[in-house]
């Protein structure tokens, strides 16, 4: 049996940086994986955590940047954009629990802001999934543990010229926390591929309905007193329930490519973060969204002689239109709504172009230079007259790489250009503040950033290679419209810098062994000095991995994650401490039943997943409080898995 490691792949002579790469085949079928955004934490200096649990978008962590809900990392499957715009909980927000893991047959990632192809929520980086045209086994699995359950199908089958795969999945179960999550999730893929002409014809659907009752982050003083689990609830009624469906069609040639899409989504999310405030109804509160959304994505490349250099170009354009016939946030008692908010319909355009160049100056010299233009419209109506507004802007984004090839097996970069992320039209427009009806500043419809880069990639064998890069990345303000609570929270201009690591090495056949680790240096650039730290931004992470395939049918795989420490006050006088997570699984495959155990948290450690400090007041208390609050990592989890092809 040939085993293919997608992190082995050659890309010296190809790739723009050394902070792009692809991950895929054995990298991701071996790996043992609690969540399905965990998927990101393939791309070196990457981490995903939650402040909820079951259904809502991840927290993301990249490059110095506490990416929320995903405000400056993108991500596609197969072109269609999964960042929603002006979304009402967080504009970028990002919720990957659509991804059926057994169907990702590689994610590449660039990181970084000099490709000409990456537009809003990128400043961080992009990832795009691909899936299989066709599984290398259809199969039926059960995974099992003492809390959750998933139970999954996929199919492919090739009829003439056609591809077709069909997968479904259901997870549910009560969960770790003291409070039953209650979740039911379901996901459905459907993909047909063929040739089509000089063309491959793609046609895809995903459907994605979640409900679960969340435990969000809890007050650290209530657990120290003994009053509150360490896995404890203060709001039952918090949680909510989701849906998405995504249509797409895409064609490719071997020098372009087109894909058009429709979605429709919903979500309604309760949540209580400050908990009795208001001692009589509680502090509960409901964001509510539907939204229609289409959009296509299209791109051409060619391939000259200028002057005697060779040069490939690329030019592409997107548009993507947004129709939120409801973004509401209202104030709730145990699910019940006591008063409206917030009640706004958003419509939001966004067209762009963008185009590149690569000159191959010599055989070893290469540079691309790149352009971008992003004009965004949109328009908001709503209970608050003050409140309603249009707004629109354009923003051009250059790009700049060079690639020198020291030798054969030694290559080094330097890029560098501008980005952003759009702010969510709502907070853009608004006027004043919907809470208490004082005058409040309005969000810039772009934050905007400045990067650049350094790095060096060795491949000195087809098993074994090694990255490293230096960054910069400047904001001038990271001003982002909060859908908690429906205002804009203001920021002065940031700076980080950081170096990232990352190798890959096959000593023998069956054996793989990946690390990676980043660090990063974050402040206020204008901030009084001693209060110039950016909280929850984290300020170094690492992982580690070994994969074991000896044969016969077994697999073998242990993974070793580190968040670090970062302040979370601009005093730096709270940090949030380093969490270490090992997860492991081994497998064996018995005549037509493969068999699987995972440990998820090996050593049952005692971590936060989350970890904040701002004021909430419990019901025994006279006023509110400042404390840390966290939401806890699961503890030491085991699931076995039943997995049969046909």
């Amino acid at each position: 049996m040939v085993v293919v490691f997608g992190r082995a792949e050659e890309r010296i002579g190809e790739a723009r940086s050394a902070s792009e790469g692809m991950v895929g085949y054995a990298d991701l079928s071996t790996r043992p994986v609690s969540r399905a955004a965990e998927l990101v934490e393939v791309i070196p200096g990457m981490i995903a955590t939650e402040h909820s649990n079951g259904g809502k978008a991840n927290q993301y962590f990249l490059r110095g940047l506490n990416l929320h809900h995903a405000t400056d990392f993108a991500d596609f499957i197969y072109g269609v954009p999964l960042n929603q715009w002006s979304h009402q909980h967080m504009s970028g927000y990002l919720d990957l629990n659509m991804l059926i893991v057994d169907l990702v047959e590689r994610v590449s990632y660039l990181k970084g802001v000099h490709y000409a192809e990456n537009g809003d929520y990128t400043s961080a980086g992009s990832a795009s999934f691909r899936l299989y045209d066709r599984l290398p086994q259809s199969f039926i699995k059960l995974r099992a543990g003492p809390d959750a359950y998933a139970l999954s199908t996929a199919g492919s089958w090739t009829v003439g010229e056609t591809d077709l795969l069909l997968a479904a999945t259901h997870e549910g179960g009560d969960g770790p926390f003291d409070l039953s999550a209650d979740l039911d999730k379901t996901v459905i893929y459907a993909r047909m591929s063929r040739p089509l002409r000089d063309a491959r014809l793609r046609l895809n659907f995903i459907g994605y309905r979640n409900a679960w009752t969340a435990t969000d982050q809890i007050p650290l003083r209530a657990v120290e007193a003994g009053t509150l689990s360490r896995f404890g609830i203060i709001d039952p009624g918090n949680g909510g329930d989701t849906s998405r469906y995504i249509l797409s069609a895409g064609l490719e040639w071997n020098d372009a490519s087109l894909i058009a899409y429709a979605q429709t989504s919903h979500l309604d999310l309760f949540h209580n973060f400050t908990y009795f405030t208001d001692p009589l109804n509680g502090d509960q509160t409901e964001q509510t969204e539907d939204r229609l959304a289409a959009g296509f994505r299209g791109e051409l490349q060619g391939r000259f002689d200028i002057l005697g250099v060779r040069t490939e170009t690329r030019l592409g354009a997107d548009a993507h239109i947004d129709w939120i016939r409801q973004s509401g946030l209202y104030r709730t008692t145990n699910r019940i709504r006591t008063s409206a908010i917030a009640s706004n319909r958003v419509d939001v355009m966004l067209a762009d172009v963008w185009a590149d160049a690569t000159f191959y100056w010599t055989e070893r010299l290469r540079s691309t230079a790149g352009l971008r233009a992003d004009y965004v419209t949109g328009s908001v109506k709503g209970l608050t007259p003050a409140n309603e507004g249009d707004a629109s802007g354009l923003i051009w984004s250059p790009k700049l790489s060079i690639a020198y090839r020291l030798s054969e097996d030694l290559e080094i970069y330097a890029g560098g250009g501008s980005g952003f992320h759009t702010n969510n039209i709502v907070g853009v427009v608004q006027t004043r503040d919907p809470l208490t009806g004082e005058e409040t500043d309005p969000a810039t419809l772009f934050a905007e950033s400045r990067g650049g880069e350094i790095g060096l990639r060795w491949e000195p064998a087809a098993d074994l290679n090694v990255t490293a890069s230096a960054f910069a990345l400047d904001f001038d303000s990271e001003l982002i419209y909060l859908g908690d609570s429906g205002i804009s929270e203001p920021s002065d201009p940031t700076r980080r810098r950081g170096i990232e690591l990352s190798a890959f090495w096959r000593p023998f056949e069956g054996l793989a062994i990946d690390a990676s680790y980043a660090v990063s240096h974050t402040r206020f650039r204008t901030a009084v000095p001693g209060f110039d730290r950016v909280p929850n931004t984290i300020e170094g992470v690492a992982a580690a991995g070994l994969t074991w395939l000896p044969g016969d049918g077994w697999e073998a795989a242990i993974r070793v994650r580190y968040l670090g420490p970062g302040p979370l006050v601009e005093d730096n006088s709270v940090r949030s401490p380093a969490t270490t997570l090992v997860n492991a699984g081994v497998s064996k495959q018995i005549g037509t039943v493969k068999v699987g155990f995972e440990v998820l948290n090996l050593f049952d450690v005692d971590a936060y997943d989350m970890v904040y400090v701002y004021e909430s007041r419990l019901r025994t208390e006279s006023a509110a409080v400042a404390d840390i609050h966290f939401h806890p990592a699961r503890p030491l989890t085991a699931a076995l898995s039943l997995t049969t092809g046909f």
